[in-house]
């Protein structure tokens, strides 16, 4: 299983939300370069880095933090937020991002999903579902979609997506645990795309819960609860592995 700890911007500073609630933030720091680079040398190899800024206004807005990042950084480097363009997906991935995140634009076009599958390959592009008692919400989370998590999985993966971020909203900062049930049944929904979970996790024993879904759960994205101190990257790294 994959770790990957993770980098959230807003205004240029490394933030963490609870539940996505912009009023609910707390800054870690101003230098996502120095963040990176303590992860690096944790033992990752992975590194999920989020637009907030992007996520709430439909545009990136710190590509250039990311792309300080990608250019020093061997780190293989998903992200998402505001990528709700072939220009803007295209602009991340030139600036050195590894993998896309569409998470809003997914829910309200799967054409788009598809030809920027067939664009820029599906090893890519990756589809963000993020969910609140099993519905999708988009725009930051802002607003409530039509699509249930599982339906809208099964459509993209129909459309080619090989790989699914799902986050659980009402878990996400809390550190209260996954929720395995809603894994579970992502998993079962689309037995042949990869997902990586994200959303509560904040103990090695969290981890090691993810571990029993067997190899559906390909990752799992780690972030404030190894910024408090609560939860050693070194830890989770050798669990994973």
């Amino acid at each position: 299983m994959h770790i990957f700890p993770a980098i959230d911007l807003r205004g240029g500073k490394v933030v963490r939300l609870e539940q996505g609630r912009a009023e609910a933030e707390t800054v870690y720091g101003i230098d996502p370069i120095g963040v990176a680079e303590n992860f690096r040398a944790a033992g990752a190899n992975y590194l999920h880095m989020v637009d907030l800024d992007g996520a709430f206004t439909g545009e990136l807005k710190n590509l250039h933090l990311i792309a300080a990042v990608a250019k020093v950084s061997p780190l293989f480097i998903q992200v998402g937020g505001g990528l709700r363009t072939e220009t803007a997906i295209g602009q991340a991935l030139d600036a050195g991002v590894r993998r896309v995140v569409i998470g809003t634009r997914a829910c309200e076009s799967l054409p788009f999903v598809k030809e920027a599958v067939e664009k820029f390959g599906a090893e890519r592009i990756a589809v963000g579902i993020d969910a609140k008692n099993g519905i999708v919400s988009t725009k930051g989370w802002t607003a409530p979609s039509q699509w249930t998590a599982p339906d809208l999985a099964r459509a993209v993966v129909g459309q080619g997506v090989r790989t699914i971020i799902y986050t659980d909203i009402a878990t996400d900062g809390m550190g209260t645990g996954p929720n395995l049930k809603a894994l579970q049944e992502l998993a079962g929904a689309v037995p042949d795309a990869a997902i990586i979970a994200s959303g509560g996790v904040a103990t090695v024993a969290h981890v090691e819960s993810l571990l029993t879904l067997g190899k559906a759960i390909d990752g799992v994205i780690i972030g404030k609860a190894i910024y408090d101190g609560k939860l050693k990257l070194e830890d989770v790294l050798r669990v994973a592995r």
